[in-house]
């Protein structure tokens, strides 16, 4: 009897899997906390050097001045004359590069006609722009804040962006509220999330339904001129998305880019010729400043740190003198520094928790004349005499201050050392407990399987293959590599080496093993023995060829995305029907493989072409979809459209539960006709009960395969229909592998083998460490108005397709691995068996994920005070821990799965031998 029993099993799994839970979670929220903010708003003091007690006076004195009191006072201190009226115009997701060029270059010709007004604007002098480079994440929440605080976020701000709260912080809406200014926003309804109840009107839309293009900026423009022609508002705030959508779509060079910009030069044209040019002197001076949250990265998403997304835009419209600064649209400041610009601009305080600077070109030659002003007042001289003095002082004072944004900006937080130590020491604990057990159930299969071979055969199990040893020499690569900035940008590399090297031993090894020299034709290769090991061959030939191609399929990474690789190829080399059909095809092409590999085991017709048809059902609606969207990718998606992909989704979720939950009861129309009940735990009893277990755990497995490519079909790009088909393949012949696979084929390196096929799948689909490659765009299929739950869930599901078809496809392993149970001794109990079944599909992944999570957790601490520790490590640990979710997902369906089905058998026949014995008697 063993000394792990099944129970001992789970409860040691659970609480491995509880620990690392809790330690992930201390770690995320130590390594990763709110940033500390400094408490209050700036008052009077922000325009001086202060001394506590005057600093504390003066905010008493101040808290009970009415508004037009306060502005009053700010203006006095400040010593500028202030704008009176603001237009903030932000466009989500404009690359600066598209207005100003890149390098000293102009921006390319068609960027340059699709907005001519304001190509005229910068050219005559009458605008002035700014490359403001933007802080990762490159997501529109922490950049709205940092543009109005002057302040960096937390890194987490990326999730937060998803579920925004009111910001607490000082921040120039509030102080504008409190000196009495009235404000209207139009858009992004972030704004209204952060900002609740400051502003007098607004109509906000939602920033995350991608696929709409029209809509989202059409509802700001329809009150523009009506807007344009009041004068009962300081700050107008237009927030435009639609550009934003586009790139999520199409990306940079998507046909409609043009015409959207188009669209948005048109708003600046009616704002300057409506409300700067013309405007009444007893209205005040109106300033408009176009700004963009963040740029876009070659396919259009955002979030990582690439130069394409940070390039963010900063134009100033209606400067006094802005003549002599046309040289500036070469020139780049930080986002944070518009915050404490505009501050100075409109009179009011500097936020607290500002680490910007001001943008000293936007004041022109006013600094000069206040500074000359001054000397006159005082009536001192000689300090008029020494101009080139104060330009050496102010460059200075500039620099300075610069160096100090900069380091303000990249200072990380101050961590809980003790919480990140608990963390750390509970994820470590987890991992060793995981590995134990792993361990112990190589051990016990060892030592089972040494008591069915032969002396010979034993001393070949005892002897580490090339296979093995390299399985197992792959964590130490992947732990290793984890240090190096480029190696993470660049992960792909190596999940695609291990992976093909992985199928290049198992090949190896098949080779070996046919008995070539006695063949005397190629067709004896496939006879007797050798027809195993020339199917073994044939499989891991398909597993690289497939491999190969998948790895050429997209680039990835982050460094040479600009590399050819066939999805750009097809992309050039076609047009959208190019693309369609190719969808078309590989989608005909997983059903029809679906279809075959349904009809491999010996099963009844009958139920097995019901099952099949229910398969036939989802499949025929999703090749359905991609004809009926063939046209429309950058239309907003219809009722129709929308109806039919939610039929979809019902279809294939009852039709997968359905399997899963119904077939272990109908387990015996899919046996043959001879294999009938016989006597209550009799020897064929037993072996029918483990042949109804294959049966069933293949069937369901299968549902989860191929119910999960058909979904992928739906939510993937279209470009990705073929790695999806291909991905399947591997699945098929990598089962098609593992079920002639001998006893000198450890179950650990085939399960391994799955694991890593599935993390280089990951990374074929596009995938990269960068928060850019996530499709946002998908996560929205079905889905007819926002839901931030649902759309994370498409997201998800989309992200981590591969890895999960990795995991899912255990259950079908199971099956095909059924065969090595049948010879299983009688006395075995249900424990024992199903301690077999599940031990290395679901502890092997989990052992191997907690390898990587603890691994690299560690890898973060010591790159904490690191260059890239927020733009590449911090990125990279996130879908870490997205992965470890997957992984959690997905072996408890497996494992669930596989229970249920042989409860539900064992119960059956419970129950069908407590009824014979009653007939007996």
């Amino acid at each position: 009897m063993s000394s792990l029993s099944c129970t001992k099993l789970t409860m040691f799994t659970i609480i491995g899997v509880i620990a690392q839970i809790i330690g992930l979670s201390l770690f995320v929220f130590g390594f990763f906390p709110v940033k500390p903010a400094l408490s209050g708003f700036s008052g009077p003091e922000s325009f001086r050097p202060p001394s506590f007690d005057s600093v504390r006076n003066e905010n008493h004195s101040m808290a009970n001045l009415p508004p037009d009191k306060l502005r009053s006072l700010y203006q006095e201190l400040s010593g500028f004359p202030p704008f009176d009226k603001l237009i903030l115009m932000v466009i989500d997701g404009l690359p600066a590069e598209f207005v100003l060029g890149k390098d000293g270059k102009p921006p390319r010709t068609e960027l340059i006609e699709a907005m001519p007004y304001t190509q005229s604007l910068i050219a005559n002098g009458m605008a002035v722009g700014y490359h403001a480079k933007a802080a990762p994440p490159t997501v529109t929440m922490p950049r709205l804040k940092a543009m109005v605080s002057g302040a960096i976020g937390g890194f987490l701000d990326v999730a937060f962006n998803f579920n925004t709260q009111a910001l607490l912080d000082d921040n120039l809406i509030d102080q504008f509220f409190k000196i009495g200014r009235k404000m209207v926003m139009l858009g992004d309804e972030t704004w209204l999330k952060l900002f609740p109840g400051l502003f007098t009107r607004h109509d906000g839309v939602s920033s995350f339904f991608v696929k709409d293009t029209v809509q989202v900026d059409q509802n700001v423009s329809r009150h523009l001129s009506d807007e344009l022609g009041r004068y009962d508002w300081d700050l107008l705030i237009l927030h435009y998305l639609g550009l934003d959508h586009v790139g999520h779509i199409g990306g940079r060079n998507s046909v409609l880019m043009a015409p959207k910009l188009t669209e948005m030069d048109e708003v600046v044209k009616m704002i300057h010729t409506g409300r700067i040019l013309n405007q009444m002197n007893n209205q005040g001076k109106t300033l408009l400043v176009v700004v963009s949250d963040h740029g876009m990265s070659e396919s259009g998403n955002h979030g990582g740190s690439s130069y394409e997304e940070t390039d963010s835009l900063a134009l100033f419209i209606g400067l006094n003198d802005v003549s002599g600064h046309t040289s500036s649209t070469k020139n780049t400041v930080y986002q944070v520094d518009i915050a404490p610009t505009l501050a100075l601009l409109f009179g009011v305080p500097i936020p607290k928790n500002n680490v910007g600077i001001l943008i000293s070109e936007t004041f022109g030659h006013l600094a000069d004349a206040v500074f000359l002003h001054n000397s006159w007042m005082s009536k001192n001289l000689s300090r008029l005499e020494q101009g080139e003095e104060y330009s050496t002082v102010v460059g200075a004072y500039n620099e300075f201050l610069r160096i100090a944004s900069e380091w303000l900006s990249r200072r990380a937080t101050d961590k809980p050392v003790n919480l990140l130590a608990f963390g750390v020491a509970a994820m470590i604990l987890s991992c060793l407990i995981l590995l134990s057990l792993l361990c112990l159930i190589c051990k016990e299969d060892f030592d089972t399987e040494k008591k069915c071979l032969s002396k010979a055969e034993n001393k070949s199990m005892r002897t580490w293959h090339l296979d093995e040893t390299f399985t197992v020499v792959v964590i130490f690569i992947l732990v290793i590599s984890m240090g190096s900035s480029s190696m993470v940008e660049e992960e792909q590399y190596i999940w695609h080496f291990v992976s093909s090297t992985l199928n290049l031993l198992l090949l190896r090894k098949a080779l070996q093993s046919l008995q070539v020299a006695r063949a005397e034709s190629l067709f004896n290769l496939f006879k007797g023995q050798n027809k195993i090991n020339g199917f073994q061959t044939i499989s891991i030939a398909l597993l690289l060829v497939s491999g190969r191609i998948l790895r050429g399929w997209h680039q990835g990474g982050v460094n040479w995305t600009d590399l050819p690789d066939i999805s750009k190829w097809l992309e050039q080399a076609g047009d959208d029907h190019v693309l369609k059909a190719i969808q078309l095809v590989a989608g005909l092409l997983v059903i029809a493989l679906s279809l075959m590999s349904l009809f491999v085991l010996d099963l009844r017709r009958k139920p097995v072409a019901v099952i099949g048809f229910c398969f036939l059902t989802p499949g025929l609606l999703v090749l359905q979809h991609i004809m009926k969207n063939q046209d429309s990718m950058f239309a907003p998606s219809s009722f129709s459209t929308t109806t039919l992909v939610q039929t979809i989704y019902t279809v294939l979720g009852f039709g997968t539960l359905g399997i899963a939950v119904a077939l272990p009861w109908l387990s015996p129309i899919l046996t043959s006709k001879t294999c009938l009940y016989n006597s209550y735990m009799s020897a064929s009893d037993h072996k029918e009960l483990l042949l109804e277990l294959r049966n069933s755990s293949f069937l369901i497995g299968w549902a989860y395969i191929c119910f999960w490519c058909l979904l992928q079909l739906l939510l993937q790009q279209s470009i990705n229909s073929t790695p999806i088909l291909l991905l399947l393949v591997q699945v098929f012949v990598g089962m098609s592998y593992c079920f002639y696979s001998g006893p000198h084929h450890k179950q650990w390196v085939e399960v391994a083998l799955f694991y890593y096929m599935g993390m280089a799948g990951h990374y074929a689909l596009g995938n990269s460490n960068s928060l850019a490659t996530i499709d946002v765009a998908g996560a929205f299929i079905g889905i007819s108005s926002h839901s931030t739950v649902l759309s994370g869930i498409l997201m998800f599901m989309i992200t981590y397709a591969s890895p999960m078809l990795a995991i899912l496809s255990m259950v079908m392993y199971i099956s095909v691995k059924g065969g090595n149970y049948l010879s299983l001794p009688l006395n075995v109990d249900s424990g024992q068996l199903l301690k077999r079944l599940l031990g290395f599909p679901c502890l092997l992944p989990l052992g191997l994920n907690s390898i990587l999570l603890v691994a690299y957790t560690i890898v973060l601490i010591l790159m904490r005070n690191h260059l890239f520790v927020w733009s590449v490590f911090s990125p990279k640990y996130l879908y870490v821990c997205a992965m470890t979710v997957c992984v959690y997902i997905g072996v408890s369906i497996v494992a669930a799965t596989v229970i249920y089905t042989y409860w539900v058998l064992s119960f059956k026949r419970i129950m069908h031998g407590s009824a014979s014995i009653k007939d007996e008697r």
